[in-house]
Order: C-alpha cells, then structure tokens, then sequence
C-alpha cells in the first residue's frame, strides 16, 4: 500500500506527502512549518516520522520552510547537485546543515526504507529541477510539477503509475488577458515554465491506461487559473484525444491551494 496526500499545492506553495506503512516522505517543503505540521497531523503523522525531504527545485513555493524545518527535525534532504548548490545561496533560508543533503541524480533510483525513488528531468527555469517517481512493492506513483513542456522522455518516465499528481498550472486565456507583466507571461508560457490546463490534459492522454487508479491536479495558478476550470479542461483534452479511455473512467480532483486535499491510497 502507497498513500499520497497534498498537504498545499499552488504557486503560493507546494509540499506533499507520499508514504507506505513504514516510509514518510515530502515532496517539497514550500509553506511553513507550522502549517506543514498541521496538515500532516490531519493524516496522523508529525514531522519526527518524516525519513527524507525530496526538493524538486530550489523555487521559494518549494523549498520556503525547508530551513526551519531542516534545523528542528534534522530530515534528510535529497536533491541535484546543482538545486543543492542553489539552496545553499539562498540567504532567505538561514542556515542548512550541509550533512543533511544527500546528492541525487535524475534517472538513478536511491531507496529510502522500502520505497524506492526515482528523479525524472523536467523541463523548468531552476538550476537543475527533477520530479520524483515512487514504488513500493508492486505500486507506483509520481509527483510531476513546474514542467514548461513534456516530451517523449516525460510520457515513458510516467506511464504505467498507479497515481499521478501532475501540474495544470494556468489557463491560457487567463494568463494572456491577466495583470502579469508580459516577460512573465512569457517565461510561464515558455518551454520551461509551467504545463497549462490543456497541455495537462494532452499528456495524460498519453498515459492512462487499466490500472491507474487516481488522478491528483496540483500546482494552479492562484491569478490565472481556477480549479473548475482546469478540472474541465483536461477531461475535455482526455475525451477529445484518440485514446480508448474518457475522462469519467479515472477519479480525478484538484488539489486544493491552503489546505490538505483528501488522501489517495493505492491498493
């Protein structure tokens, strides 16, 4: 059994917990720690059971409580080299005690307890940004995010998962009309910015099939997106694509921006 729970998720900040009866995992530590520890204890689980921290990339909305939590708890924290580097220039963090970083490598699986980690390359403006793939036993999940485009590498990385919590940050129209200055408007739009409500939904055709059980949409944009929205956007990208699937075969729900959404257990 793999459980996966957002604990917050949104350009404001992101931080989620992947786990097995055994195993506690993060997935980013981008909001505070006290909000962090409130969202855990709604799944019964406390920072002390927390056995690593994975950083996808050295943003703010990901790494914004990492310093307090890394010098109360003293987690291991896993990232590239280059984000590693990154995080340590960040004079907004504090200090990090260097001994808590653990170097990974995208493409080469580390274990920690019983599930084994992945780190897949994607496609972002940070030093060396990675999402984390998990398997424990026969079951699998991903936590993919902050993916300007996807490729041919993205979808064989993906495919076969049992969950998959992937990015549908913006809506296009939204964005192109918004308040954003227009270099942000482009560098978002770019190919290593984020993955819009439609592009979300183009790459999850791609790897639906029998036994993908859920479907977590994480990471909206709190101007340029709305949870309605990008939840009707990929079912209609799912059942307009020449696939043998529609989008009412697979539970499917946003991930809520401030709070915890609900936990997904894999069976």
């Amino acid at each position: 059994m793999m459980r996966l729970c957002s604990i917050a998720s949104g350009s404001s900040g992101n931080c989620i917990y992947v786990g097995s009866d055994t195993t506690h995992i993060l997935v980013d530590t981008g909001i505070s720690r006290k909000r962090t520890e409130e969202g855990l204890a709604q799944i019964d689980i406390s920072l002390q059971d927390i056995d690593g921290i994975l950083i996808t990339h050295e943003h703010s909305d990901h790494i914004g409580g990492l310093g307090v939590i890394s010098r109360k708890y003293h987690i291991p924290i896993y990232a590239t080299k280059k984000t590693i580097d990154a995080i340590e220039k960040s004079s907004s963090l504090g200090r990090v005690e260097s001994e808590l970083f653990h170097p990974v490598t995208a493409d080469e699986t580390f274990m920690i307890k019983d599930i084994k980690c992945n780190p897949m390359h994607i496609s972002h403006d940070a030093a060396d940004p990675v999402a984390y793939r998990f398997k424990c036993g026969h079951k699998q999940l991903a936590v993919a995010t902050d993916m300007g485009t996807y490729t041919d590498y993205t979808v064989e990385c993906l495919k076969g998962m049992d969950a998959l919590f992937l990015e549908a940050n913006h809506d296009v129209n939204m964005l192109q009309v918004g308040p954003y200055p227009y270099p942000l408007k482009q560098r978002i739009l770019g190919d290593r910015g984020h993955l819009s409500n439609e592009r979300s939904g183009q790459l999850l055709s791609k790897l639906l099939h029998d036994k993908l059980q859920t479907i977590v949409l994480g990471h909206l944009s709190q101007e340029n997106n709305l949870p309605e929205l990008a939840y009707e956007t990929v079912r209609l990208e799912i059942n307009m694509e020449d696939n043998p699937y529609k989008a009412d075969d697979f539970p499917m729900f946003v991930a809520r921006r401030s709070c915890p959404s609900k936990p997904v257990v894999i069976l």
